[in-house]
């Protein structure tokens, strides 16, 4: 596919958004300097990425050449050089390709993620707890920074649902597939004859949304302050800390409870209410025209059985692109790298082929 049209075009937008960026009174809005910034990044990591392409389709030209030469011994090592040769230049268009579709808003965005225990009795609340750790453990591996804003544990160590923030680099993007009904399959440490229960757990992965662009007025909002319950130790179950908001026109209730601090609750309890407005919000706007894209990867909704976790054999399944791996150990530890990149390839698939931009 001949990208030059395309790559001319974003050297025209760089040099302007290079313009844009170096103007005094960029930052006096938020949004817009941290918007264009973003653009720029990308935009200049994708420059950088077609001079790869092209010192790559020389190197594949010339090595070609030296492959026709009449020394055996010069010939046979550019012919053992050129599958290798051809890969790079393949993988480096495909990146080209994913860097010309049109850039998603939400990726680059921190998350906020909720776990609520399913179908399952205790058992769904234990696989709750697991796939917090599993979670809290890829963030760790990943470089990414998790914080508990509220939970509601349950008997046997497991949890009735969960909420907490991972921030770092492309939080979203990597964890956006998430979102769904997760599915295990396993015997439970309270069944005495040995039979495999299934229980279930739900995962939603929300953009986390920034105040200059979800404004919440305060006639709005219905805050109230009460006594924290359950368990959370005598210094939590004494004070007035817990919060609890109303957004009034959606009727979207938040409360948190987990911190001693009354205002740390009520900004943890705004950042979720943020989260999930933003979220109500853009999927209103993609029904208008989810007709036209229907994602293989799904719209990530809670109510869709996006997983399987067999312990007994060992394996995980993701119905959504059929992939199945057996090393559910490694998974559950948080070594959730291979299932990321495949769904993250996979949509990319969809989206090429959506957007017109493949060979």
């Amino acid at each position: 596919m001949d990208f030059n049209l395309l790559i001319e075009r974003k050297r025209e937008r760089f040099e302007q958004l290079e313009r844009e960026i170096a103007d005094p009174k960029l930052f006096e809005n938020r949004k817009r300097a941290s918007d264009l910034m973003r653009e720029h990044a990308n935009t200049k990591q994708l420059l950088a990425r077609w001079e790869e392409v092209e010192a790559a389709r020389k190197q594949l030209d010339d090595t070609r050449e030296l492959a026709t030469s009449r020394d055996v011994e010069i010939a046979a090592m550019a012919d053992d050089e050129i599958p290798d040769l051809e890969k790079r230049v393949i993988d480096l268009e495909r990146e080209i390709q994913i860097g010309l579709l049109p850039p998603d808003e939400n990726e680059n965005r921190d998350a906020i993620v909720e776990i609520r225990a399913g179908t399952g009795g205790s058992e769904a609340a234990i696989f709750a707890a697991d796939l917090y750790r599993m979670y809290t453990r890829y963030a760790e591996t990943a470089g990414l920074k998790t914080e508990d804003l509220e939970s509601s544990p349950s008997e046997l160590g497991g949890l009735k649902d969960v909420i907490f923030r991972v921030s770092g680099e492309s939080v979203f993007r990597k964890l956006r597939y998430e979102s769904g009904v997760h599915r295990v399959q396993r015997v439970p440490a309270t069944e005495a004859q040995g039979r495999i229960h299934t229980s279930t757990a739900t995962v939603a992965v929300l953009p986390e949304a920034e105040d200059v662009e979800l404004e919440l007025k305060p006639e709005d909002l219905r805050i109230e302050v009460c006594r924290a319950g359950g368990p959370g130790g005598q210094g939590v179950n004494t004070t007035d800390s817990a919060v609890q908001v109303m957004h009034i026109p959606t009727g979207t209730i938040v409360r948190c409870q987990d911190g001693r601090s009354q205002q740390k609750n009520k900004e943890k309890a705004l950042s979720i209410l943020r989260a999930r407005l933003l979220e109500k919000k853009q999927r209103e706007e993609e029904a208008k025209y989810s007709a036209t894209r229907k994602s293989q990867i799904g719209s990530g909704g809670r109510e869709e059985k996006i997983r399987t976790y067999n312990f007994p054999q060992n394996r995980i399944t993701d119905h959504r692109i059929g992939l199945t791996l057996y090393n559910l150990d490694r998974v559950v530890e948080g070594d959730l790298g291979e299932m990321i990149q495949a769904l993250q390839a996979a949509d990319v698939a969809e989206r090429l082929a959506v957007e017109g931009a493949v060979p």
